[in-house]
């Protein structure tokens, strides 16, 4: 199988989708790597680096995209990509097609197989292609609060560290998933007074395992929430938000039980999702201010540290990229049905079911489009 990687075009992304250990990988087994020229640069990988693996370099993302089989991405695809996609064609990506109307017009029209990270599930009910990200977005998001604390960045001038005789800031954490974890983790680490929230009890017993006695956690009631909301410094959603539920965990209304002095870190990014007022911003342009709460909703914060993000989001996609290669893709599909999860667009068929529900649109479940 010919296996493209193109440039990611999306504003302050330097990741890229795979790392010259990887492309050794699928060299080694008999299938050729095209990757558009300088696609690794943003992660500290030159072309000659992918060269020595056995990887060929593409003058353009045009001949990356006619010449592969399996387009190998890290973000969307883009409007100015649209026209490269021809049917047939996997796309093997963090899609979000939900997010994404006229992604979505456009994959259905070229009739792709498009698999989504962000929904391919392993045995435990878990995403591992999600995993490596969102921890890598719960560490980063904290050190935003870091900065963005910092009067210098025009916040308040309050350090969120442990410091003698004086109070010692807060940081509540909506979740006690990955991202939340390890948000806690960083934010345990310097003495802070950390508050966990969730409504998996099992999740808080498995967090009390590896966390620190310096964070609390607590089952996510209403009660609970403004109790923290009142006494916070920072308010960190890791929690991802159904895209078709039109009410919030976090009102807008209920800004007004927080200090003045306190930010938001948005680290899902879900747009009028867990929290009403976020909304997604960039690396450029990372805050805004709602009600005298700033926020930080940079919906890609990983690409702040893309070498590392590159070769942990490797490390993860690799394995399925092996046996979509190796099987081909559809028999890929069929013999697993944790990867068939991520299947959500097949030959002009939508078959993700979030999307179909929030864009309105028909529907069909990976199963009936395989015929099994």
């Amino acid at each position: 199988m010919i296996i493209g990687i193109p440039k990611e075009i999306k504003p302050n992304e330097y990741r890229v989708a795979c790392d010259p250990n990887g492309v050794k990988e699928i060299v080694s087994r008999g299938h050729e790597v095209l990757i558009e020229k300088n696609a690794g640069l943003g992660s500290g990988f030159t072309d000659d680096e992918y060269r020595e693996q056995g990887a060929s370099i593409i003058g353009s993302a045009k001949e990356v995209f006619e010449k592969a089989d399996l387009i190998y991405k890290v973000k969307e695809i883009f409007p100015e990509e649209f026209e490269y996609m021809r049917e047939g064609q996997i796309i093997f990506t963090y899609i979000h097609s939900n997010a994404y109307r006229e992604q979505t017009d456009a994959m259905i029209k070229k009739k792709i197989i498009g698999i989504a990270y962000e929904d391919v599930k392993d045995k435990e009910g878990e995403f591992p292609l999600l995993r490596p990200m969102s921890i890598i977005a719960g560490k980063g998001g904290f050190l935003a609060a870091l900065n963005f604390m910092q009067k210098i960045h025009g916040g308040n001038g309050i350090l969120l560290s442990r410091i003698d005789g004086i109070r010692t800031p807060e940081i509540t954490i909506i979740g006690a998933g990955n991202s939340g974890v390890a948000a806690a983790e960083l934010a345990s680490a310097f003495g802070n007074k950390v508050t966990i929230l969730d409504i998996d009890i099992k999740k808080l017993e498995e967090a009390r395992k590896i966390l620190p006695p310096n964070v609390e956690l607590l089952y996510s009631n209403r009660n609970n929430l403004e109790m923290c909301l009142r006494r916070t410094d920072i308010l960190m959603n890791c929690i991802l938000w159904p895209k078709w539920r039109k009410d919030h965990l976090v009102e807008r209304s209920m800004l007004s039980m927080m200090k003045k002095s306190s930010l938001i870190v948005d680290v899902s990014c879900d747009e009028g999702g867990a929290i009403e007022t976020c909304k997604s911003t960039s690396h450029d342009d990372p805050t805004y201010k709602i009600d005298g709460i700033t926020h930080y909703c940079v919906d890609n914060i990983p690409s702040a540290f893309s070498q590392t993000a590159t070769k942990s989001l490797c490390n993860s996609t690799l394995p399925y990229v092996l046996k979509i290669a190796n099987k081909g893709v559809e028999q890929a599909l069929k013999d697993d049905k944790y990867l068939r999860r991520g299947l959500s667009f097949y030959y002009g068929k939508l078959t993700l079911e979030e999307t179909g529900r929030k864009q309105e649109r028909p529907y069909i479940t990976p199963e009936e489009a395989l015929g099994i």
